[in-house]
């Protein structure tokens, strides 16, 4: 591989000119495509299969008008009592009356017929019915809902419109460029050119613009949730960052050894190259990897990522190659841009009083203490983690201020919170006589479970074959004590002769979703340890560094987990992170975060694990090894960590939750995972492992294909033909 990548590179570099233009059409081709193709995200979460889902269905094929997206417009009077009053009662009905005729909507229910007055009479929900699903409904059709009562407002009444109808994509704003100007000046700081580091930071974006133009225009025929193309953007740049700046400093370091410049990219791609295409894969396979657990969305989330991966690979074995063409020796420092020198003061220097090497030999000296503190304190990070809870967001959690928690703490604050997580229970069967015999029953057995508030009265479809039961329970969508009563409720109308009972609703399916996700967390964990293992004994020859590195990733996912809950469920510092309420992580956070993370680990274990056993294999003893690779990888590594953690911190400052909690554990699993595992952790195995790290048994070496991620097939290569043919 790493003969093919040499040859690729230094063939990207001569062509420069198509090379460039050729990806520059490749863009503005997607650009057009995603802007005629692109289609809406979603942003709801299904689940084939579950029961709530499977009720879904059904109340779209025989219960139309129900199947719809709801909205709930909470009203407040200025005074308790006054919906008792004939003005209260005009104010009210002037708001259902508005409701009732917006774009979209195909009627609202009047509170006062449905009793749904809080008894203090100064609180009333008013039920919307779209014709349509929260993803089909416009964003003129949401604003004019979000408008409604105005009028009563300039009274001093209080309209709150919420619901699910409010569901929006999260908008990418401003806030996540702060964390690209941060890589940005990473790459200053460690290039010591604005040539190299502006040079590195175009290769990066062109790639997110293609990924990102590429996923835009299939999403005109795939459906994407709203945080597929966030974690898509997240991704892309930051890796499309950092595999242009391996390549590029191995590139560099090429040149102050005196290569003439098609030489020294070609040998950059061909080694630095390699373990990007690897490192590369790794990421891809994760994340395509979620395909196992067979939920769609998470599926679409994870080959949106993936794509995104891919073309930042692409990207930085040939496009990085011909930009590092036009910049010539600009890319070096100016004080070296006039000689050839040996020793390189940016990237992979020989100076072995750097800090690399002197990181290296205190960590291998201290190695047990290091170890010990190392596992330790990051097994002390994750014990939050075994109070983990998931479910999907709810308005609860939205920030202050928004249409959606305004609404939601209106509701809660009259009602209490079992009225924002409301249950639907679908009653259908062949006949009307046997759902009309059902449905008593099952309400009966509905208000005997515990914990729940009230059942509503049965609204049945034209043909009278399908009932739907309004259930309130006494608790919010996201606690405990309301997944409980799904639960009950399920094993209690279970047993109704002659129809078919099924639970559903936001909340139902939200526990559906958290549920099928924590079954398939375990089978995708040891999908992916199984996966690192195999990966890394094909690269380096060694059963206890991939067990090593399995291991390291573990104690990295645990800990990101712990403090992930700590601070987004358990509320610590979340003023810090901007979090307004603290609550259940989302669902399906974890399982991406193990993909994710998983790639990005190995990453950091290819560039510096394999200078370690390049040297091992030219006759270093196994300890000095360990030194050299370190204090050859570590300012490049630590470059890379930073820019990573630089992007994805900057998604942070968004105010979706979702998207905030996904960037803070993506940060901080990075920065553990490079600077603790790594950086610390790794070398002090290594040496302590000693000779003992390499060993391989004969069978098993020849069984396993030799796929030169070192480069040992390339030396071998140029040693039979002469450099700068």
């Amino acid at each position: 591989m790493a003969t093919l990548l040499y040859r690729l590179g230094r063939a990207s570099l001569r062509r420069r000119r198509l090379v460039v233009a050729a990806w520059l059409v490749v863009l503005v081709g997607l650009g057009i495509a995603a802007a005629t193709l692109k289609g809406p995200t979603a942003s709801n979460f299904t689940m084939p299969g579950t029961e709530s889902q499977q009720a879904l269905d059904l109340l779209a094929e025989r219960f139309p008008a129900a199947s719809g997206a709801t909205g709930t417009i909470a009203v407040k009077a200025p005074a308790p009592g006054q919906l008792g009053t004939p003005e209260g009662q005009a104010v009210v009905r002037q708001v259902v009356q508005e409701a009732a005729t917006l774009p979209g909507v195909v009627g609202a229910v009047d509170p006062f017929q449905v009793q749904a007055l809080s008894p203090d009479g100064r609180y009333a929900l008013v039920q919307v019915q779209f014709a349509e699903g929260a993803d089909a409904v416009t964003d003129e059709q949401r604003e004019a809902y979000e408008k409604v009562g105005a009028q009563a407002e300039a009274q001093g009444w209080q309209i709150a419109p919420g619901g699910e109808v409010l569901n929006a994509e999260p908008e990418v704003g401003s806030t996540e460029a702060l964390g690209v100007l941060v890589a940005a000046i990473v790459l200053v700081i460690t290039f010591g050119s604005l040539v190299a580091a502006g040079m590195t930071m175009l290769n990066a974006l062109i790639g997110v613009g293609v990924g990102m133009a590429g996923l835009f225009a299939l999403s005109g025929v795939v459906e994407l949730t709203s945080t597929a193309p966030i974690l898509a953007l997240m991704l892309g740049l930051a890796v499309g960052i950092d595999y242009s700046l391996f390549i590029t400093s191995r590139h560099r370091q090429n040149l102050l050894d005196g290569l003439e410049p098609d030489e020294a990219v070609g040998r950059a791609v061909g080694t630095a190259g390699s373990a990007v295409v690897f490192a590369g894969a790794t990421v891809v396979i994760a994340l395509a990897g979620l395909a196992v657990v067979n939920i769609p969305f998470l599926t679409v989330m994870g080959l949106a990522a993936a794509g995104t991966v891919t073309v930042a690979v692409l990207v930085a074995i040939t496009l990085a190659p011909a930009l590092l063409g036009f910049a010539g020796r600009r890319v070096l420092p100016r004080k070296l841009r006039g000689r050839e020198a040996v020793e390189s003061d940016a990237t992979g220097s020989e100076d072995r009083s750097g800090f690399g090497f002197r990181w290296a030999h205190w960590v291998t000296k201290l190695r047990i203490p290091v170890i010990l503190v190392g596992v330790l304190g990051l097994g002390l990070l994750a014990l939050p983690a075994q109070d983990m809870r998931l479910a999907l967001p709810d308005a609860s959690t939205a920030p202050e201020g928004t249409p959606a928690r305004v609404s939601n703490d209106v509701v809660r604050e009259g009602f209490g919170p079992g009225f924002t997580g409301r249950l639907a229970v679908v009653v259908t069967s062949d006949s009307p006589q046997t759902t009309q015999a059902a449905v008593p029953q099952v309400t009966a057995l509905i208000q005997r479970t515990e914990n729940v508030l009230a059942v509503a009265p049965p609204q049945v479809d034209p043909s009278g074959r399908t009932a739907l039961l309004g259930v309130i329970p006494k608790t919010g969508p996201t606690d405990a004590a309301t997944e409980t009563l799904v639960n009950d409720i399920r094993a209690e109308v279970g047993s109704i002769g002659g129809a078919q009972v099924l639970l559903t609703g936001v909340t139902a399916i939200g526990i559906d979703v958290s549920e099928k996700l924590s079954d398939a967390l375990p089978v995708y964990l040891l999908l992916v340890v199984g996966l690192s293992i195999l990966l890394l004994m094909l690269v380096f020859r060694s059963i206890l560094v991939p067990v090593k590195a399995a291991l390291g990733f573990l104690l990295t996912v645990a800990a990101t987990f712990g403090i992930t809950v700590w601070v987004f469920q358990q509320g610590n510092l979340a003023g810090l992170v901007g979090l307004d309420t603290p609550g259940p992580l989302i669902s399906f956070l974890p399982i991406l975060l193990i993909g994710i993370l998983f790639g990005l680990a190995m990453d950091y274990e290819v560039f510096l694990v394999s200078r370690m056993r390049e040297d091992f294999v030219h006759g270093d003893t196994a300890h000095q090894a360990t030194i050299n690779g370190m204090g050859h990888g570590a300012r490049v590594v630590t470059a890379a960590a930073l820019i990573m953690i630089s992007v994805f911190g900057g998604f942070v400052f968004l105010d979706d939750p979702v998207i905030k909690s996904m960037g803070f554990a993506l940060a901080v699993g990075v920065a553990i995972d490079a600077f603790v595992v790594r950086m610390t952790i790794v070398p002090a195995v290594m040496s302590l492992l000693n000779n003992s790290a390499w060993w391989l048994p004969r069978w098993l070496d020849k069984v396993l294909p030799n796929v030169d991620v070192e480069g040992e097939g390339l030396r071998a290569h140029l040693d039979r033909e002469p450099a700068n043919v």
